[in-house]
């Protein structure tokens, strides 16, 4: 059956109301060379068994964490994910509801996201957290706005060991205000920015990655005093399962915190959705972009939950809003909360540990491998950079094919890292995962 959302005489009244002629009227501005002539060569349509076949056919050909043993880090993460988390984060109150505008009918979405807001301040060791944002490097560019309208400066020095994605967005984000972006270079052999030393004459924000690209672990601290003497904002970029065994950034003097969520209660899911968090002090609450769920008292004296701030263009003049982020991702955000509040702070404390127990022990046997080392000395949490006597691109294509996902390659990003691969361990891999990947990594070297 044809869908036919308008008749012969719908189109001919509404090119009538707007003064044209016909339909290839509308499309006169785009040249003769590029409308598409003649019939779409579309297949038949499937029966729905057909269909699902079909896609299952093309599904296969992707390989993916399910299929193979996966070491790869880079921003993306094999975490496990609770049954509890995906059951509870699927109910329809959860899945279906879209911004909770009325909050008479919304306060079960409403107080999920207070108690996500909460859980972000608790990790972060900050004040105050929004309803959550795009993703980590989205997060970062807000808070680099932030940073800007708080310090009325325009220069952000950001660590070249901070995720390029993230300065990748960073830069485009704040492209049109005339921000100036300079990089303070990390050091060759330790892989960290030695941030005594770094200029911040005139900067607005300095970001620090925590740990960074490489799984090192920055001088947090420092980099934090010396932004406040220079009269900027510290931005540390985080990764928050790391948050149960390090010491949190509003500890070290962090004036915002921000970070990539879907290593909570979120899969990998070919990049995305994620969420973005971003946590900072009570005192800047009120240039946090995106929207923030507050607790009051309805009109019979209950507790209640309202969006207490909701400084974005829609709902305030454009000129006095903080952020043009649209939407959040209030389910995401819901799911990363179920998995904290399901952790706890011990359950946290044991993430960390484990994956920083898999990561040191996959470092330590990838060092045995002849030729092989691993890159930067000094402490690292969940990933490490290991150099290989050959392509990294290449091994890491050639490991896929004995079922191991690694890297990504540093080349891409680093010049002089092009014979280097980024390694991340999580709770999920075991004892018998490393040597596995051990013994393909050294039967792929010794045939090169």
């Amino acid at each position: 059956m044809d869908f036919l959302p308008h008749t012969q005489r719908d189109i001919e009244e509404m090119l009538d109301r707007i003064g044209v002629g016909s339909v290839d009227d509308l499309f006169e501005a785009v040249p003769e060379g590029s409308r598409f002539s003649g019939d779409l060569d579309v297949p038949p349509s499937l029966s729905e068994p057909e269909l699902i076949s079909h896609l299952a056919r093309l599904s296969r050909k992707n390989k993916g964490a399910s299929d193979l043993i996966c070491f790869a880090g880079g921003g993306s993460y094999d975490h496990h994910v609770p049954a509890a988390v995906r059951s509870l984060a699927s109910r329809a109150e959860f899945a279906t509801s879209y911004t909770p505008y009325q909050p008479e009918l919304s306060q079960g979405v409403l107080q999920a996201i207070y108690e996500f807001q909460t859980l972000i301040c608790e990790i972060y060791g900050l004040e105050v957290a929004n309803a959550s944002l795009y993703d980590g490097a989205s997060a970062l560019a807000e808070a680099a706005n932030l940073a800007a309208r708080v310090t009325k400066r325009d220069r952000v020095v950001i660590g070249e060991s901070v995720h390029p994605h993230y300065a990748e967005v960073l830069r485009t984000w704040t492209s049109g205000l005339g921000t100036q972006i300079d990089v303070a270079a990390f050091d060759r052999s330790t892989g960290v920015v030695d941030w005594s030393s770094v200029d911040l004459e005139d900067a607005g924000a300095v970001v620090v990655g925590y740990p960074n690209v490489f799984g090192r672990l920055e001088d947090l601290g420092t980099a934090a005093a010396a932004a406040t003497e220079a009269g900027a904002l510290s931005i540390a970029v985080t990764d928050p399962t790391a948050m149960g065994v390090l010491k949190p950034p509003g500890a070290h003097g962090a004036d915002v915190a921000v970070g990539e969520g879907h290593v909570l209660g979120n899969p990998m899911s070919y990049g995305g959705p994620y969420v973005g968090l971003f946590s900072t002090k009570l005192q800047h609450v009120r240039q946090v972009p995106g929207r923030i769920a507050g607790e009051t008292l309805d009109a019979d004296g209950r507790r209640a939950f309202v969006l207490t701030l909701q400084a974005r263009e829609q709902h305030i003049r454009r000129a006095k809003a903080t952020s043009n982020v649209c939407t959040n991702q209030t389910l995401m955000a819901i799911a990363a909360a179920i998995h904290l509040s399901w952790l706890g702070p011990e359950g946290l404390r044991r993430l960390g540990e484990l994956c920083l127990e898999r990561a040191h022990r996959a470092a330590a046997r990838l060092a045995q491998i002849p030729e092989c080392e691993v890159r930067f000395e000094g402490p690292f949490y969940k990933e490490f950079v290991l150099r290989v006597p050959a392509s990294a691109e290449q091994v890491a294509g050639a490991l896929a094919g004995q079922g191991f996902l690694v890297g990504p390659a540093l080349g891409r990003w680093y010049e002089d890292l092009d014979d280097c691969l980024l390694i991340a361990a999580t709770e999920k891999r075991t004892t018998e995962d490393i040597e596995r990947l051990a013994e393909a990594l050294e039967k792929e070297l010794a045939g090169r």
